[in-house]
């Protein structure tokens, strides 16, 4: 029993210990990403943040205002698909750092106590290699704490918020967060976190960048980027690329002699029609759970 007890908790430990050892040089910069203006402005208001930080807080007096301002948390929220992991890697690029990526699931263990530990060590390899820690899926781990605890697991849970807590309390630099549901999000964190970007669908312009930034030079094609970007609207970049590559290997299956327009729409109707089915069955389960609260069953 105590052998087999050990060896997962080892395998834990040398997991987030492989990964914070390893923070990756970012993919994209801000070049690589179709973003409304608006967007741009806000991450390069962050960007700007350390290189005006002595005239803010020394010159101009900040420090006696703001004294707990040093740390800047960056929560990139919105829609899927619109950018906010390939933002993430764009700042840690135009600040000339690497960038550190967690996943909740790189640092959970079903081990009591492991959890917060690893989040500490999670900071302490960001100070040591300097690089730009980024929460994946960060509503994870800064949902809201459980107030009525009845589980031994509630009480870890809470825990584990508290040291996230503490560990931005007391970090004084770049933590970004990214999450397509804010609205889980403790309040507790929100209040900790400087700057909100709200991240939404593409609006016309940007479409049509999107729609021709995913279609290669080299493959022979009728497809009118306008009035693609004029007729489909709910749909992300990811979404755009997504089609593009499904027409194209759709085409070649059927030995097409060009990437015709019909098989970018099939392929883009498709994934809208899959979008429509995954909203309907969202709003279903949030209505059970709503009606199971309210009739306490």
């Amino acid at each position: 029993m105590g052998v087999d007890t050990k060896k997962p908790l080892i395998k834990d430990t040398k997991k987030i210990e492989e990964k914070i050892a390893n923070p990756e040089e970012p993919k994209y910069s801000l070049d690589d990403i179709i973003l409304p203006e608006r967007v741009k402005e806000e991450i390069l208001d962050v960007v700007a943040y350390e290189e005006n930080a002595h005239l803010v807080f020394e010159i101009w007096g900040f420090k006696k205002t703001h004294f707990k301002a040093k740390r800047i948390g960056i929560n990139l929220y919105g829609e899927p698909g619109t950018g906010k992991t390939m933002a993430a890697h764009a700042i840690a690029k135009e600040l000339g750092r690497k960038i550190l990526i967690v996943n909740y699931a790189d640092i959970e263990s079903k081990y009591v106590g492991e959890t917060p530990k690893n989040i500490r060590k999670v900071f302490e390899a960001a100070k040591e290699t300097k690089s730009i820690i980024f929460f994946d899926e960060a509503d994870a781990i800064l949902s809201k704490r459980v107030t009525n605890m009845t589980q031994a697991v509630d009480v870890s849970v809470n825990q584990t918020r508290s040291v996230m807590l503490m560990q931005m309390n007391e970090y004084e630099d770049y933590i970004i967060f990214a999450t397509n549901f804010i609205e889980n999000y403790d309040p507790a964190f929100m209040r900790r976190i400087a700057v909100h970007i709200k991240f939404e669908l593409p609006d016309l312009e940007s479409r049509v960048k999107l729609w021709r930034k995913y279609i290669p030079e080299e493959v022979p094609n009728n497809i009118e980027v306008e009035r693609l970007a004029e007729r489909y609207e709910e749909v992300s970049g990811s979404d755009i690329a997504n089609a593009m590559l499904n027409a194209a290997f759709k085409a070649a299956r059927q030995n097409a002699t060009m990437l015709s327009e019909k098989y970018v729409e099939e392929a883009i109707e498709a994934i809208i029609r899959s979008k429509e089915a995954n909203k309907k069955v969202t709003t279903r389960e949030i209505t059970e759970e709503e009606y199971k609260r309210k009739s306490g069953k």
